[in-house]
């Protein structure tokens, strides 16, 4: 059988001005550009170097808070790489639409004119709540009236665009009003539909411990105007 190799462990964390945290916080801020939680900073992170280092930092933090929680991580062969996992899982993983770009779209013209509802759903979207950082899993559903000037995209383009906005600490209203910007921005469609059910762990496996959902939806353009649209879209997600 061959030899089980064990995570590595954190590494020390630079301290004041050279912190890679400190580096990245710093060119935002000469920017003008805000880094709340639900934001994406990739293009602050300079290459696959600086963000190695800054999962360095994050592991060395994070071990940091498994000692204050008094969990002895040098005997404890369950918890001896959290800490390393955990960084990556944050940066590499649950959070990744704030650190890595959003992925190549191809986008192509509306060459035939297509005008017609197209509805795409649902797709399972996975999220974290930025008060408490626990999963919010739910299920996204997408309707697009295309105009002639539209650009169209792949199927599995809008799951891979879904993924990159909701990637990161959210609170589901405004992660869907989020994503609905960035379609309405790519696609330029005539009307715009998104639906969002959720169920939120921070409501579940804490606090009131209540196993309802949420659901919220946005329509834009043709979808305000049009009630027979709007209750052809919601139909079908409610079939």
């Amino acid at each position: 059988m061959p030899k089980r190799t064990r995570p590595s462990p954190a590494r020390a964390a630079p301290d004041g001005a050279n912190a890679v945290s400190k580096r990245i916080r710093a060119r935002i801020r000469a920017a003008g550009r805000r880094f709340h939680a639900n934001d994406s900073i990739a293009e602050f992170v300079d290459g696959e170097a600086e963000l190695a280092a800054l999962e360095d930092e994050v592991a060395s933090r994070m071990q940091d808070l498994l000692e204050a929680l008094v969990i002895d991580t040098a005997s404890d062969h369950n918890t001896a790489g959290t800490a390393r996992r955990v960084a990556r899982m944050f940066l590499h993983e649950v959070f990744r639409g704030r650190y890595h770009p959003m992925p190549r779209v191809t986008e192509f013209p509306n060459a035939e004119r297509l005008n017609e509802l197209m509805i795409v759903g649902p797709i399972t979207v996975r999220s974290a709540c930025s008060h408490h950082l626990v999963p919010i899993i739910g299920k996204l559903w997408i309707g697009v009236l295309p105009a002639e000037g539209s650009k169209l995209v792949g199927l599995s383009k809008y799951s891979r665009i879904a993924d990159w906005v909701m990637s990161r600490p959210q609170i589901q209203e405004e992660a869907v009003m989020q994503l609905a910007d960035l379609l309405e921005a790519r696609l330029q469609p005539e009307g715009l539909a998104l639906v969002l059910e959720a169920d939120h762990f921070c409501m579940q496996w804490r606090g009131v411990k209540d196993e309802s959902h949420m659901t919220n939806s946005i329509m834009r353009g043709a979808f305000l105007r049009n009630e027979a649209l709007r209750r052809e879209f919601l139909q079908f997600v409610r079939s």
